[in-house]
């Protein structure tokens, strides 16, 4: 992927669920860029689609019509095993209810994107470990989830979605579960670590406070783009525009 073109496309997105009287329209002809090199916010009401474009965006849903190009790969007509793979190798997942496997340490839930993609178990808790350090909780690599804060377990989430290098983060209200401190610092870890010049970072959030972390907010109301603005920081020409 060439750093300076977008690294997500959306053309005229469509999503339904259902059919005959029971169809709904969940997105109704989406058409986006999000630019590597920033952390792109997706706000909007309860309801409004924001959930089901990231996951379209992230390979867990396809769209009933239209095009998703995710890093040059056209993955809305990709067959089932390739975007597994495609998934696997390139998109980072942060979850607000952290996801962590009880039984494993920090550092092992860290190196499960390695493991699952065939390392060798000792290189890939290394790995997770280096990660952990970067992120502040390399003194913490061997406690459990129940031995963790709330804000600890999301950072222990953050090294788990980074530990694979993607190209792609995406984050569903990483910030919901925390407190308005621990919110803050989890957004200033992920504006500090995951945002990279080859590095695409979406959040889904309704957390008002953390806005100003942004470099394009992108208001979503009744499955379609209302606005995209343009920030601070962002590197690209600063520009706020209604979507058609």
């Amino acid at each position: 992927m060439n750093e300076s073109q977008p690294a997500v496309i959306c053309e005229s997105v469509t999503k339904e669920f259902g059919a005959g009287e029971l169809r709904t329209r969940a997105l109704s002809g989406v058409d986006l860029n999000v630019h590597p090199g920033e952390m792109t916010l997706l706000v909007g009401p309860s309801g409004c689609g924001k959930t089901t474009l990231i996951s379209i965006i992230a390979g867990l849903l396809n769209p009933t019509a239209g095009q998703v190009r995710v890093l040059g790969e056209t993955i809305s007509s990709m067959k089932n095993r390739t975007l597994v793979d495609f998934r696997r190798r390139q998109i980072g997942f942060v979850f607000q209810q952290y996801n962590l496997l009880p039984a494993l340490t920090a550092a092992e839930n860290a190196a499960v994107p390695l493991l699952i993609s065939g390392w060798n178990r000792t290189q890939a808790i290394d790995q997770a470990r280096t990660v952990l350090e970067a992120i502040g909780m390399g003194n913490r690599a061997n406690a459990y989830p129940h031995q963790l804060s709330g804000g600890q377990q999301q950072r222990v989430a953050i090294a788990r979605a980074l530990v694979h290098a993607p190209k792609l983060l995406v984050c569903d209200e990483p910030t919901a579960a925390l407190d308005a401190h621990s919110g803050h610092t989890v957004m200033e870890l992920i504006s500090k670590v995951a945002v990279q010049p080859d590095r695409a970072v979406i959040i889904v959030t309704h957390d008002s406070r953390i806005y100003n972390f942004g470099h394009r907010i992108i208001t979503m109301s009744d499955g379609r783009v209302e606005k995209v603005e343009t920030l601070h920081n962002s590197g690209l020409p600063a520009d706020v525009k209604s979507a058609t």
